[in-house]
Order: structure tokens, then sequence, then C-alpha cells
């Protein structure tokens, strides 16, 4: 009887391990997945971006890096809630950090927005602090795009701090005016 037992354990233990480790595998699967899926929307919004604005692409390869968020955002009665993903990738090792997007939007009316914002990052401390520490728009207003300037390279981009311009694409083309208020930016611990 005492055999049975102990054999009974071994299969149980062999079991639970199984078990975990197949969790595990559909987990790291579910991670891919999303990394991928992540990737090719920014590879969507930066072909989307050159294509309204073609200078855009220099300014996009010669920065220190770039990030680019793709959110979905549905408006509900009285607030809604846009949240998105997105990847910050550093130019110069090629190292992509997964991040998030959340942000609360107060207003009436039923709509979707879809809305993809890249950054661009002149210094590599920009980049770090941007990934580290997060970011966060103003919770109010919106910031207007330059017209011009830097030959060009930055036209339809506003300027959010010292080194970073942001452009906002949303299903006419590039934004005058940047309206992620209130949104905050941060590390998706899930995906890195």
């Amino acid at each position: 009887m005492h055999h049975v037992s102990r054999g009974f354990f071994a299969l149980f233990a062999a079991m639970l391990l199984a078990l975990s480790l197949g969790a595990h595998a559909q987990d790291e699967s579910a991670v891919l997945q999303g990394r991928q899926e992540i990737r090719e929307a920014a590879q969507d919004a930066l072909s989307t971006l050159y294509e309204y604005q073609p200078s855009a692409r220099y300014a996009v390869e010669h920065a220190a890096g770039y990030a680019v968020f793709s959110t979905f955002g549905v408006k509900l009665l009285f607030a809604g809630g846009q949240q998105g993903k997105g990847v910050v990738v550093n130019n110069r090792t090629h190292r992509q950090t997964f991040m998030k997007m959340v942000g609360v939007q107060a207003g009436l009316g039923i709509g979707v927005a879809k809305t993809r914002l890249i950054f661009i990052f002149e210094t590599v401390s920009a980049m770090q602090s941007f990934i580290n520490q997060g970011w966060e728009f103003g919770a109010s207003g919106s910031l207007a795009a330059a017209a011009g300037g830097e030959g060009g390279m930055f036209t339809g981009a506003a300027s959010v701090a010292p080194g970073v311009f942001v452009f906002q694409i949303t299903d006419t083309g590039i934004a005058a005016q940047i309206t992620a208020t209130g949104q905050k930016f941060f590390k998706d611990d899930a995906l890195n």
C-alpha cells in the first residue's frame, strides 16, 4: 500500500510539473504574439507617417530612438477610457522596450477613436527617461504641431519636451493638434 501512494505521489508531481510547464509555454507564446502584434502595428504606423510626411523618415532613422503607440479607445456616454500599446526602439542598440498607454477622457457622446502616436527621441537620455520614468501628457489642452523648421523633418510634429517630438496620426492624416491629453505611458511588465 505504501508503494502505491508513493508512486501515485510521483505521478501527481509529474502531472503538476507538466501542467505548469504547459502554462508557462502558453504564457510565453502569448507574450511573443503580443510583441509581434505591437511590432506590426508600429511598422504600419511608420509606413503611414512616411506616406503623409516623407521627411519624417530621416528624423526617425537618425534619432537616438523612437516609440510608436496605437490606441483603440471607445468613448462611452460620460467618460471614455483610452488604452493602447507600443514599443520604444533604440536605434543604436536595436533594443525594443514594450510600453502601455492609458488615459481617461471626460466627455459626452459615443465614438471610436483610433489614434497612433509616434515619439522621436533626439537624445539617449530623453529616451531612457521615457522608458524608465514613464511619461504623462497634461490633463487638458492640446499641443500645436510645428508648421515647419529643422528642414521640414519635424513638420507636423509637436515638441513635447526637450529633444522629444510627437506625431499624431488619425484616420484622416497627421493631426495639427496633439490631443493625447491625460495619457500616461509606462513599461509593460508583462511583455518585457
